[in-house]
């Protein structure tokens, strides 16, 4: 699903491939029609990922052989008129979710949001709609798994809420009010946290931690800001989260309250920087994170200290992502970044694609997959 199995962009594979370009190290490039900047997500042999014909006004679910890049099949879920939007948005921005028996996607159709249900050959099992969606900017969150049930955040400047869905019949299993009632574009991250599961997400002027079994808040801090797109992470027991419009923050929560936390759970708050668009990341109890304007940096948990600070690409939307103790930062121009990850800078390789990119890349079997704005490419190691 979103940034892999554990949702924080950490791939526990090792082997993971350091170098290439759009000629060296390729296993292949499969062209995408349509536009969208949904992310590849893999089961076994077979990539999937979402993508919109504009002109068609078609809504595409396509399934790739992950070792010859052949498309093996192409099913359209939606032909609707093309709602209002975020110049920077997509009519497929929302990463697919699946569980190796079942593939689930999230979209728009006036006046209706949508979560719909496929096997893993494309055929469509069911769909529901949780009710109407209202947003200037339009649809982004994507289905988010969590045992036996699909969740949606359905924030928007309207009636707002989480809810979530039996992954077998589409039965709706609970829904939970939502402040504030402002867009926002934000996955959770399912996370052992202060010896409880906790549903920590953004969004509507707040930070919220959930029982993702019950749909029950757990605790909420009030802003920092208005509107978040980004993903929280946790490492050495705090959350972290960043964001967003109209300023910027960086922030550590001590995710052992209830209730109201603002003033008695913050551990430090940075309000004069933070990334609206790319999720951050945890590995060896650090936090790393880049902004939207290519700068990244290594955050201390506990304390918030910025360890390190250096720039990157010229501009960033793609999350970045771990593995083999190496961080991945993808930026808007196709170029890749590998770094160490570590309380020092060091940068390990440059590899140029050539290609705009808005997903961020996901691993798999020992190999890395992007998706440019033309393309997935599938890229092998040495």
């Amino acid at each position: 699903m979103w940034r892999g199995p554990r949702g924080d962009g950490v791939s526990a594979e090792k082997g993971v491939p350091v170098k290439w370009d759009a000629n060296r190290n390729i296993a292949w490039r499969t062209a995408i029609a349509g536009k969208g900047h949904s992310s590849p997500v893999i089961w076994d042999n077979r990539l999937y990922l979402t993508t919109c014909i504009e002109n068609e006004q078609s809504r595409r679910l396509l399934c790739l052989d992950i070792e010859t890049g052949r498309v093996l099949w192409d099913r359209e879920y939606l032909k609707a008129p093309l709602e209002k939007k975020h110049g920077l948005n997509s009519y497929a921005t929302p990463t697919p979710a699946t569980d190796g028996q079942r593939v689930f996607i999230t979209t728009f159709g006036q006046p209706n949001s949508w979560l719909i249900c496929f096997d893993m050959d494309g055929q469509e099992l069911w769909r529901k709609s949780p009710g109407t969606f209202k947003s200037m900017h339009g649809w982004a969150t994507a289905p988010m798994l969590f045992k036996d049930t699909v969740i949606m955040n359905c924030d928007q400047d309207a009636e707002a809420y989480l809810v979530a869905f039996d992954k077998v019949t589409g039965a709706e299993k609970w829904r939970t009010d939502r402040p504030n009632r402002v867009r926002s574009y934000c996955n959770p991250l399912f996370v052992e946290a202060a010896g409880k599961t906790q549903m920590v997400l953004t969004g509507s002027k707040c930070t919220g931690s959930y029982d993702p079994e019950t749909g029950k808040q757990r605790w909420l801090v009030d802003g920092p800001t208005e509107q978040f797109v980004s993903t929280p992470v946790f490492a050495d027991g705090v959350i972290f989260i960043t964001g967003g419009f109209p300023t910027f923050h960086l922030m550590g929560i001590d995710p052992s309250g209830s209730g109201n936390v603002s003033k008695s759970h913050v551990l430090w708050h940075d309000s004069k920087n933070g990334a609206y668009v790319p999720s951050p990341v945890a590995v060896n109890e650090l936090f790393f994170a880049v902004s939207d304007e290519g700068r990244a940096f290594c955050i201390e948990p506990k304390t918030g200290k910025k360890l390190w600070s250096q720039q990157l690409g010229k501009h960033h939307y793609p999350s970045p992502v771990s593995a083999d103790g190496l961080l991945y930062f993808l930026s808007s121009d196709g170029e890749m970044f590998v770094l160490k990850a570590a309380d020092t800078f060091e940068l390990v390789a440059r590899n140029e694609l050539g290609e705009h990119c808005n997903a961020s890349p996901a691993i798999s079997r020992g190999r890395m997959y992007i998706r440019t704005s033309e393309a997935v490419y599938c890229v092998k190691g040495l």
